[in-house]
């Protein structure tokens, strides 16, 4: 596969991406995959030894299934249904079978909630630079554009969060922060991702508590 090859397919895909993506919710558009592809690369610099084609393909493909599992209101596994769709759509653009296959799991083991291992380093890459776009003000802004999606309240109690469903009135971002964001710093799998991971979640933690401070739910 030669460099302009590539090239020209990863714009036709990103086309092609971005108008399904843009259809769908405002959390996981195709800016979220924007930032998701420039974090991997960000960390691929800082681990030489990532085949950077595999990283690129995979961040831009990550969240193909986004659409179909936000319809089912998390009755499906967009990870798992996104790593199978990639396997025709890369084989129709003529990729080579050990290519797709890597982005594939990639793809596959993405998921925090799945709790699936990366088995390789791209797909390492792929995991920790879609966390870290939970993370931080970027994280901040994501975890309340969902919460407003879902006609939840703009905050609740510790007690009222963790106690509650997801999907619902006290699926707040709190909530998101609670369940998952403040845990996401110990998942990461390559050392610099857990170095900004931890950067990135120290200003979660001052901003909820200034939240809690400011709505009188300190308790």
């Amino acid at each position: 596969m030669t460099g302009i090859g590539f090239e020209a397919k990863f714009l036709l895909l990103s086309a092609a991406v971005k108008a399904k993506l843009d259809a769908s919710g405002a959390c996981h558009d195709f800016d979220h995959t924007r930032r998701v592809i420039q974090n991997a690369l960000r960390l691929a610099e800082m681990l030489p030894m990532a085949d950077k084609q595999v990283v690129r393909m995979a961040a831009l493909l990550h969240d193909l299934a986004r659409p179909e599992e936000a319809q089912a209101k998390g009755g499906l596994c967009h990870a798992e249904l996104g790593a199978k769709l990639v396997i025709p759509l890369l084989c129709e653009e003529g990729f080579e079978s050990d290519f797709i296959d890597r982005v594939s799991a990639a793809i596959l083991t993405h998921r925090y909630r799945a709790r699936r291992i990366p088995a390789s380093l791209e797909a390492e890459i792929v995991y920790d630079a879609d966390k870290l776009d939970s993370l931080g003000a970027v994280g901040l802004g994501r975890a309340f554009l969902f919460a407003g999606r879902e006609n939840a309240r703009l905050h609740n109690t510790e007690a009222e969060a963790l106690n509650s469903p997801a999907y619902s009135r006290e699926d707040t971002a709190y909530r998101e922060y609670l369940v998952k964001l403040r845990k996401l710093p110990g998942e990461m799998r390559t050392k610099p991702g857990k170095k900004i991971a931890a950067q990135r979640a120290k200003f979660m933690d001052k901003f909820f508590n200034r939240l809690n401070e400011e709505t009188g739910l300190n308790i």
